[in-house]
C-alpha cells in the first residue's frame, strides 16, 4: 500500500473548486495523469455514480473502474477504484473554507494497494516510487493555476 497526501490552497470559491473537481469531463485540464474518462453516470456527483479512466504512468495505460461511495457537497467526495490485475485506489477530495475571500483548501489522499500483496507492495515502492507524489503534487499546482487565472 502506498498512500499518497497533498494539500493546497486554491484562491477560489469552495463551490468552483468542487464543479471542477468533480466533472469528469476538466479532469484533462488539471490531472497530470488523465488520459481518458468513459462511462460516466448521468449524474457523476452522486453517490454510486462511476465511471472508467484511463491514466497514464511510467510509460503504461492503464484503465481504473471508479464508484463514488461518499459524497457530502462541496465538501468530500470519497472514489473507489479497481485497476488491472486486481489492484485498487481510494481517492478523498476535502475542501474547506473558500467563504468571504478566503482561500479554499483542497486535501487530497490517494490510498494505492498493488496487486500482490506485501510483495507488490514493496515493489511498487520501486516501480513508482516517488513519482505518485510528484504527479500528486503537479496536478494540484495545475488546478490551483486552471482556478485563479
Amino acid at each position: 500500500m502506498s498512500v499518497v497526501k497533498q494539500r493546497i490552497q486554491i484562491n477560489a470559491p469552495i463551490e468552483r473548486v468542487w464543479e471542477t473537481i468533480m466533472d469528469p469531463n476538466r479532469f484533462g485540464e488539471w490531472v497530470t495523469i488523465h488520459r481518458a474518462v468513459s462511462n460516466v453516470s448521468a449524474d457523476a456527483r452522486s453517490k454510486g455514480a462511476t465511471m472508467d479512466q484511463v491514466m497514464h504512468m511510467r510509460g503504461t495505460n492503464f484503465k481504473v473502474h471508479w464508484l463514488l461511495t461518499e459524497v457530502d457537497a462541496p465538501r468530500l467526495a470519497v472514489w473507489q477504484g479497481r485497476g488491472p490485475a486486481h489492484s485498487r485506489a481510494g481517492i478523498r477530495y476535502e475542501l474547506s473554507n473558500g467563504r468571504d475571500g478566503e482561500p479554499t483548501v483542497f486535501e487530497y489522499v490517494n490510498d494505492f494497494h498493488p496487486p500482490g500483496g506485501r510483495l507488490g507492495a514493496f515493489a511498487s515502492r520501486f516501480v513508482v516510487g516517488a513519482a505518485s507524489e510528484r504527479e500528486a503534487q503537479n496536478s494540484l499546482a495545475r488546478l490551483k493555476s486552471l482556478l485563479e487565472r
